[in-house]
């Protein structure tokens, strides 16, 4: 009997790939990841030169992306289907041998892999390797404290509401707004609704080649790659230590 390891590969530099999922990757024979059609998967990109010479690859190509609305009963069942599908093929490749899945950041945060987690349940031996959440390469990146003291954190979608947007950014000290793509506009009007768009960063491609950290307020809403994050970082209580 194998193991189906997932490997989280943090924010995208592979220098912050842990040293546990370094050598997991190494070693696999077999090694599966997420990626749409015609592209070779952010997560194949960052394990470029890492991966044995004869391991044997299977790339999980998303049935649809943006086809069909997300919240769609069409989009959930074909999706559903495909993790159903792969849920089966990765059982019946780990009773022989060890498959390694790769997934950008920490694999229980918003990865696809808790898909396949909880349909592998009892069918294979499931080992989950943590990596660094894509959220906090992007604050590291923008060099400022995302929160502070008694702050709280809020991480939200995009895909919100415009009107839930903007009042859960009011009651929250810091936020993360992920999927943005062609959401920001809308996160761009809801904060601004809130009075907080004067305090966000808008980080594309955090960690990775053509990184770019710019306020939000001072980049076009129709120009946010897939990998964007919007920061609004926390104040919290300014503790001033006095001198000795």
């Amino acid at each position: 009997m194998g193991r189906i390891i997932c490997c989280g590969l943090g924010p995208g530099d592979p220098d912050l790939i842990s040293v546990r999922a370094d050598r997991a990757i190494r070693a696999a024979e077999h090694v599966a990841y997420f990626r749409k059609k015609g592209r070779p998967g952010q997560a194949r990109c960052i394990v470029e030169g890492l991966l044995a010479p004869n391991a044997r690859e299977y790339p999980m190509e998303y049935p649809v992306t943006t086809e069909l609305p997300f919240d769609s009963p069409e989009y959930a069942a074909v999706l559903a289907r495909f993790y159903d599908q792969w849920a089966r093929r990765l059982a019946e490749i780990a009773h022989e041998a060890d498959v390694v899945v790769l997934c950008e950041g920490d694999p229980f945060l918003y990865g696809s892999f808790m898909h396949l987690h909880t349909r592998l349940q009892g069918r294979a031996v499931v080992e989950v390797i943590a990596g660094i959440p894509g959220m906090v390469g992007c604050w590291n990146a923008v060099g400022m404290p995302i929160a502070l003291g008694d702050d709280v954190m809020t991480v939200l979608m995009g895909t919100l509401p415009e009107a839930e947007l903007s009042n859960r950014a009011r009651g929250s000290d810091a936020l993360v707004i992920m999927k943005t793509g062609r959401n920001l506009a809308k996160v761009r009007r809801a904060l601004q609704a809130a009075g907080r768009l004067g305090d966000a960063w808008l980080i594309e491609r955090g960690t990775m080649p053509g990184q770019r950290v710019a306020r939000l307020g001072d980049v076009d809403p129709a120009e946010c790659p897939y990998f964007a994050i919007v920061l609004v970082h926390g104040h919290g209580r300014q503790i001033e230590l006095a001198a000795e």
